[in-house]
C-alpha cells in the first residue's frame, strides 16, 4: 500500500478538481437516463391518444437533455485532462529532481533505459488512469446502477431478468483483475529492457559500426522487442479470454428483454411504453459490462506503473547535505585523507581503497599514477563526496566533507575526466557550464589555457558552434580540451584532472602543462595520469596499487627509490630512463 500512499500524496492536491469532475460526470450519467424514459412516455401517450398535448414538450426535454449532456461532458473532460496533466507534471518534475539528488551508487546499479521507462511510459499510464479510468469507472458504475434502479421502477420483473448475468460478469471481472496484474508488471519490465537496449545501441552506434556488429545489435534489439511483444500478447490473451464472457452476457440481455418483455406484455402485466423504456435502458446496462474489461486492464496497468516508479524513488539517498551544514563561498583548498578505506559494496565485499593517508596543501599539485583499477579515480571522487568513505575521513580545509553543504562543496571543485560528456549546446555553453554568467573573455582565456582556442576558431561559428550530441564531430583530444576548459572556467579551489591528456599529442600536452602550472597556484590540483610526463612536476606523486598508496614523494624521490614508480618510468622512457637512473 505504500506505493498508493505515495500516489495519494500527489492526487489529494487535485481532489477538489477531481471531485468537481465526478459531480459533473454524475450529472452527465443522469441526463443519459432522460431520453429512454421520455421515449417510453411518448409511446404511452400515443397509445392513450394524448400525444398531441405532450409530444413537443417531450421532444424538447430530450433535445435539452442531450445538449446539456454534451456541454457538461466537454467541461468534465477538460477538468479531468487538466487534473491529470497537472498531477503528472508535478510527479515528473519531482521524480527528475529526485534522480539528480541520487548518489553515484544509484546510477552504478540502475540502467538508463529503466529510468527512462519510469519517466515516460509509466507516468503516462498514471496520467491515463487519472484522465479517463477514474471517471470512466464511476460513470459506468453510476449508469449501471441508475439503469437497474429505473428498470425496477418501470418493471421489477424485467429488472430481475437483467440481473441474471450479473454474478457471472462480476466473477469473470474478478478473475481477470487477478490474472492480468502480473502480466502488466511483466510488460513494464520488458519495456524497460527495450528502452535500455535501444538507448545503448543508438548511443554506441560508432562502436557498433566500427566492429561491424550491426547484425548482432539488431538481433539483440529484435529479441528485446519480441519479449515486449510477447508480454503484450500474454496480457491480451488474458483479457481476450474474458472478453467473450462479458460480450455474451451483455448481448444476451436483448434475448431476456424480448422474450421476457414479450411474455409479460402478452399476459397484460407490462405495457408497451414500459417495454420501450426498459429497452432504452438496455444500453446503460450492457455498455458498462462491455467497458469493464478495458477498465480493469487500465487499472492494473496503473497499479503496475505506480509500483515501478515508487520502487525507484523509494531507494534511499545515502549522501545528503546535513543539518547546519557549512556553506563556504570559497574554499582554501587544503585536502587531507586520514586512514581512508572505501568499499563500493555496502556489505563490504569489494574493497577499493585501503588505509589511504596523505595531505595536499593549498596550491599544491598532487600526481596520482598506477595501473588500471588501482583506485585512482575512486580516491578523487571522495573529495567531491560522490561516495562516502567506509572508514576514515576526508577533510577539506580541516573540516570533514560530510559536514559541508553538498552544493557549496562541489561548486569549489571542478573535474575534467577522460570520459568526456559534452552537451548539445554551443562551444561557449559547454565551457561556461559551471558558471553560465561567466564573461566571454574568461571563457576564451580558459579555452586558450586548455589549448582549445585555435581549433574553436576554425569551427564554422567559432564559440557559437553547436556541439553535436556527446561531442560527435570532435576528436577525442578536442573533447578533452573542451572538458579541461570547462574545468578552468569554473575557477575552482580544487581542480581534479582524471587522465585529461590521454588523447592529445605530446606537444599539446606540454602547452597544457605550462598553462596548468600558471593556474595551479590558485588552486589545489589533483592529476590522475598514465604518462609520467603529466605528473613529474607535481609537488607530490602517489603511486597506487590495489587500493593502497605503495609509494609517495616527488618525481626525483621516487626515482631514487628504484621501486614501482621507477619501473613505470623505465617502461615509458626505455634506455633514456636507464641513463637517468
Amino acid at each position: 500500500m505504500e506505493h498508493l500512499q505515495w500516489f495519494w500524496g500527489y492526487a489529494k492536491k487535485r481532489v477538489p478538481k477531481l471531485a468537481a469532475g465526478l459531480v459533473i460526470s454524475l450529472c452527465v450519467s443522469m441526463l443519459g437516463m432522460v431520453s429512454p424514459y421520455v421515449s417510453g412516455k411518448i409511446v404511452g401517450s400515443i397509445q392513450d391518444g394524448t400525444w398531441e398535448a405532450t409530444l413537443f414538450a417531450s421532444l424538447a426535454v430530450i433535445v435539452g437533455a442531450a445538449f446539456a449532456r454534451a456541454v457538461l461532458r466537454y467541461i468534465m473532460l477538460r477538468v479531468f485532462e487538466r487534473a491529470s496533466q497537472d498531477l503528472v507534471l508535478e510527479m515528473r518534475n519531482d521524480t527528475y529532481a529526485w534522480i539528480h539528488r541520487q548518489n553515484f551508487s544509484f546510477f552504478d546499479s540502475n540502467r538508463v533505459g529503466d529510468i527512462m521507462a519510469r519517466m515516460t511510459g509509466d507516468l503516462d499510464a498514471i496520467r491515463h488512469f487519472v484522465a479517463y479510468v477514474i471517471y470512466g469507472s464511476v460513470e459506468n458504475l453510476v449508469i449501471f446502477i441508475a439503469a437497474i434502479t429505473l428498470m425496477f421502477i418501470v418493471s421489477w420483473q424485467l429488472a430481475l431478468l437483467m440481473l441474471l448475468t450479473a454474478p457471472v460478469i462480476f466473477a469473470s471481472g474478478f478473475r481477470q483483475a487477478k490474472e492480468i496484474k502480473p502480466a502488466f508488471f511483466q510488460i513494464r519490465e520488458k519495456f524497460s529492457r527495450l528502452n535500455t537496449v535501444c538507448e545503448e545501441n543508438i548511443g554506441g552506434n560508432r562502436v557498433v559500426k566500427a566492429f561491424t556488429k550491426e547484425d548482432q545489435e539488431i538481433a539483440k534489439f529484435t529479441e528485446a522487442n519480441n519479449e515486449f511483444y510477447n508480454s503484450h500478447i500474454n496480457a491480451n490473451s488474458i483479457w481476450v479470454k474474458h472478453l467473450p464472457i462479458l460480450e455474451f452476457c451483455a448481448g444476451i440481455l436483448n434475448v431476456f428483454l424480448l422474450c421476457g418483455g414479450g411474455i409479460l406484455c402478452a399476459l397484460g402485466r407490462l405495457q408497451l411504453w414500459q417495454l420501450v423504456a426498459v429497452n432504452g435502458y438496455l444500453w446503460a446496462v450492457s455498455n458498462p459490462l462491455r467497458q469493464m474489461g478495458f477498465l480493469i486492464n487500465d487499472t492494473q496497468n496503473f497499479f503496475a506503473s505506480v509500483d515501478k516508479i515508487f520502487g525507484m524513488v523509494r531507494k534511499k539517498i545515502y549522501i545528503e547535505t546535513p543539518e547546519d551544514a557549512a556553506k563556504p563561498e570559497r574554499l582554501i583548498g587544503k585536502v587531507e585523507f586520514e586512514q581512508v578505506s572505501f568499499k563500493y559494496d555496502r556489505h563490504g565485499k569489494i574493497t577499493e581503497l585501503d588505509n589511504i593517508s596523505f595531505v595536499a596543501e593549498p596550491g599544491e599539485t598532487i600526481g596520482i599514477v598506477g595501473a588500471t583499477g588501482a583506485g585512482k579515480s575512486t580516491l578523487v571522487s571522495l573529495i567531491s563526496r560522490f561516495y562516502d568513505t567506509s572508514s576514515g575521513r576526508v577533510l577539506v580545509d580541516g573540516k570533514d566533507v560530510r559536514e559541508y553543504d553538498l552544493q557549496a562543496l562541489r561548486r569549489n571543485i571542478a573535474m575534467a575526466s577522460q570520459d568526456v560528456f559534452l552537451f548539445s549546446d554551443t562551444v561557449e555553453g559547454n565551457i561556461a557550464y559551471g558558471d553560465p554568467e561567466a564573461p566571454v573573455e574568461m571563457v576564451e582565456d580558459s579555452a586558450r589555457d586548455a589549448c582549445a582556442h585555435s581549433f574553436i576558431l576554425e569551427m564554422e561559428d567559432g564559440y557559437d558552434s553547436i556541439v553535436g550530441e556527446r561531442g560527435v564531430g570532435l576528436s577525442g583530444g578536442q573533447k578533452q580540451r573542451l572538458s579541461l576548459a570547462r574545468a578552468f572556467a569554473a575557477d575552482p579551489a580544487i581542480l581534479i584532472l582524471d587522465d585529461t591528456t590521454s588523447a592529445v599529442d605530446m606537444e599539446t600536452e606540454h602547452e597544457m602543462q605550462k598553462a596548468l602550472k600558471r593556474r595551479s597556484s590558485k588552486c589545489t590540483t589533483f592529476i590522475i595520469a598514465h604518462r609520467i610526463s603529466s605528473v613529474k612536476n607535481a609537488s607530490k606523486i602517489l603511486f597506487m596499487e590495489n587500493g593502497r598508496i605503495a609509494e609517495q614523494g616527488t618525481h626525483e624521490e621516487l626515482l631514487a627509490l628504484k621501486g614501482r614508480y621507477y619501473g613505470m618510468f623505465v617502461s615509458q622512457y626505455g634506455d633514456f630512463a636507464k641513463k637517468v637512473g
